[in-house]
């Protein structure tokens, strides 16, 4: 069967997927990797990548690039996103990666991020119930909504420039979150959010990427992560609610002690916290279902053929 691998470089972390495909066009994992590498801190601000950011970035996207080969990758699609879109310095990093890693990094837009990662959760439950789908993608630099029919077929999609780096970098000056910072927080993305369309009545709501697998995995205490406990969790309004104010409460050391919390997620699970719970909010929805999976599996069936929805 043939093999191939893709790489989401997110504005926090790297993740690796390798996958075959199936004689029915389907695709089964062989490897999963994720670092996170901060690739987009400062970005906000300085609208620049930092060299310790891309330096992080280039070595686990050259390391994840020779895994995947000697796993007998036939071709690697690599995609970066919200950091590498708003960074003016974002072509150094994609001749470093090609220098580095030997691959060549396509910069993806908020809309075709969307589509992909609309298409990885409608493959995998958009056929459990008749209805409309809503998918939210929480990454470090955007969010992106994607609102679905019950055949697959995308109604609207849009790329929010709120992430859980991005609000972090921008609101958040105490540790732990002051009521001010909080506030602030949440004033921004019920102002951003006002922009979404009505949801669509009886519609299921999947949550994509790791702010949103981390707080299902905190809500469980899942240590090590398990992706087969993670993939169709689901995680209610109020338990969002209650996960919300335990992030903002906890100083930072405590939330890096917590089971099923990476250190290295501590410092803007709290922003990525309160995304998840306004979106909740805005959408008018009680709860979300949780995939494990995401944009890579989408640009997996993207660039190597597995059939679209």
């Amino acid at each position: 069967m043939p093999r191939f691998a893709t790489i989401d470089v997110g504005t926090n972390s790297v993740l690796l997927l390798v996958a075959d495909r199936q004689p029915d066009g389907r695709f089964q994992a062989v490897r999963e990797r994720a670092e996170i590498t901060r690739l987009g801190r400062g970005v906000d601000k300085n609208r620049r990548l930092s060299p310790d950011g891309m330096e992080a970035t280039l070595q686990v996207l050259s390391d994840f690039a020779s895994e995947a080969r000697g796993l007998g990758a036939e071709a690697i699609a690599v995609s970066a996103t919200s950091a590498a879109r708003d960074a003016e310095n974002g072509a150094d990093f994609l001749s470093a990666a090609k220098v580095r890693a030997g691959v060549t990094v396509d910069i993806i837009s908020g809309e075709l991020e969307a589509q992909l990662s609309f298409t990885s959760a409608y493959a995998d439950f958009g056929r459990e119930a008749a209805g409309p789908m809503v998918v939210i993608d929480i990454g470090g630099g955007s969010t992106e909504f994607i609102y679905g029919d019950p055949e697959g077929r995308v109604a609207f999609r849009h790329s929010f420039d709120v992430g859980s780096v991005r609000m972090s970098e921008r609101y958040v000056h105490s540790d732990p979150l002051s009521p001010e910072d909080r506030a602030r927080v949440e004033t921004h993305l019920r102002e951003t959010f006002s922009a979404l369309p009505p949801c669509p009545p009886g519609a299921r709501l999947v949550g994509i990427a790791g702010t949103v697998t981390t707080l299902f995995t905190v809500r469980h205490a899942i240590d090590p992560y398990d992706a087969a406990r993670v993939q169709g969790g689901t995680l209610t309004l109020a338990e969002l609610e209650a996960l919300a104010d335990k992030m903002c409460h906890l100083p930072l050391a405590e939330r890096q002690k917590l089971p099923g919390l990476q250190p290295k997620r501590a410092d803007v699970i709290p922003a990525g916290a309160l995304i998840l719970l306004e979106s909740l909010r805005a959408l008018g929805l009680e709860r979300c279902r949780v995939s494990d999976r995401g944009l890579r599996w989408g640009l997996l069936a993207y660039r190597f053929g597995a059939p679209h929805p």
